[in-house]
């Protein structure tokens, strides 16, 4: 194998410490191993660079051990290349391994070329990609809290869920704050806070609240987690500012995005967090799609086809993905992927189609951003206009189309 980093160093990164081993290859490819320890601490991890740049050791590679990683990486991203790689890829053989020769297994990995590296994102990128974590943590805290809150209004004997489409809707939340608000009831003045939506149900609403009770730790905490609610609505709004905020340079790339069907501008702006501007990082359309975790698995042994079930990768983009792909669905205007859909879930069901048509959505992200071209799919004319069936003939179709082109059919021998 031919040696690509004869100088080169591999680092096995815990929370306290990390081990790093320099190899170093002469032209004979003999090969002399440097061992050193340092501690996580900033004065220490200035020391790791200095040691490395002595070395003339500018090509590193670690392990992406949780967020250990990144105090080393952002010491050494601006005078060294550092490559990042997940562990199931270095992994040592078991019985044999120490936090030395994990290091030194990484080093010789690496000098060969054979570490697959993991996408790093540039400064800008990454903090767009962290406020955009950051909301979808918040989203799924709100999330909890709405299910407690459905919770006790289940327990209090209020089935407002079975009646209205949005429990959290503008009806259903002036009826809940009035009834935790007041000691009483009154059916006339809940009558007047359905709005005109709602109207048509208003006989089933006053039902579904008739006979309620609730009680007092259950009072206690609907209001506690309506202030929650609100709190971390707030803090929603503000991250999706601040993520507009930065993402300011590249707004007409988001503006752009936004033509495909289903992908709104706030979707866009989260996508682009999570994949950056710059394409030329993926091989081609098929390696982003993998990355992201919308392609079926190769597992195949024999001749015989296993599972071929998508991988767990794409846990922040992958889910929002999929909720664009269900509004591409049902987007009247645009019937494009919504046509893509039916045909699918006829044939594979409707899981399978959404995931497909969520890997279709970001195939078009992945050449609109690459060429700058608009979403113009090459088969988007015969979707929206299907040619019609074509017709068999038969004995009374051929006798029709002669009579309309003037023969007389009458003299035609049977």
């Amino acid at each position: 194998m031919k040696i690509v980093y004869p100088i080169c160093c591999g680092v096995d990164v815990h929370k306290r410490m990390l081990v790093a081993t320099i190899a170093s290859t002469d032209s004979n490819n003999m090969t002399m191993y440097t061992t050193e320890t340092f501690l996580t601490s900033n004065s220490e991890l200035e020391q790791f660079r200095n040691w490395l740049i002595s070395n003339q050791c500018f090509h590193v590679c670690m392990e992406s051990t949780g967020k250990y990683w990144i105090p080393v990486f952002n010491i050494l991203e601006k005078d060294i290349h550092v490559i990042l790689t997940h562990p199931k890829y270095v992994r040592a053989i078991k019985g044999k391994k120490t936090d030395k020769k994990d290091s030194k297994w990484i080093a010789d990995l690496f000098k060969f070329d054979m570490v697959r590296s993991s996408f790093i994102p540039p400064a800008e990128a990454r903090a767009m990609r962290e406020i955009a974590r950051y909301r979808f943590k918040l989203i799924c805290m709100r999330s909890s809290e709405r299910n407690r809150y459905q919770n006790s209004m289940t327990v209090s004997n209020i089935s407002l869920a079975n009646i209205l489409s949005d429990p959290f809707g503008k009806t259903s939340t002036l009826i809940m704050d009035y009834i935790l608000s007041s000691d009483t009831f009154n059916e006339d003045y809940c009558r007047s806070l359905i709005q005109k939506s709602a109207k048509k149900k208003t006989d089933l609403i006053l039902d579904s609240l008739n006979g309620f009770k609730i009680q007092s730790d259950q009072h206690f905490k609907m209001k506690v987690a309506k202030a929650h609610m609100d709190y971390l609505e707030q803090k929603i709004i503000a991250t999706e500012t601040e993520l507009f905020t930065r993402v300011h340079p590249p707004y007409p790339l988001v503006q752009h995005l936004a033509e495909i069907p289903g992908i709104t501008e706030l979707s866009a702006a989260l996508i682009l967090a999570e994949i950056g501007v710059d394409m030329t990082v993926f091989e081609d359309a098929k390696h982003l799609t993998s990355w992201a975790g919308l392609t079926p698995s190769n597992n195949e042994s024999a001749g015989k086809k296993k599972s071929v079930r998508i991988a767990k990768a794409g846990q922040y983009i992958k889910p929002l993905l999929v909720q664009c792909a269900l509004a591409a669905t049902k987007s009247a205007k645009e019937p494009y992927f919504a046509s893509k859909y039916l045909n699918l879930k006829k044939r594979r069901g409707h899981k399978k189609a959404i995931i497909a048509i969520a890997r279709m959505m970001l195939v078009c992200i992945y050449h609109m951003i690459l060429t700058g071209e608009t979403f113009n799919p090459s088969d988007y004319e015969e979707l929206q206009n299907p040619k019609p069936a074509r017709q068999e003939m038969t004995v009374s179709n051929a006798l029709a189309f002669l009579e309309a082109q003037g023969f007389d059919i009458s003299k035609l021998v049977v």
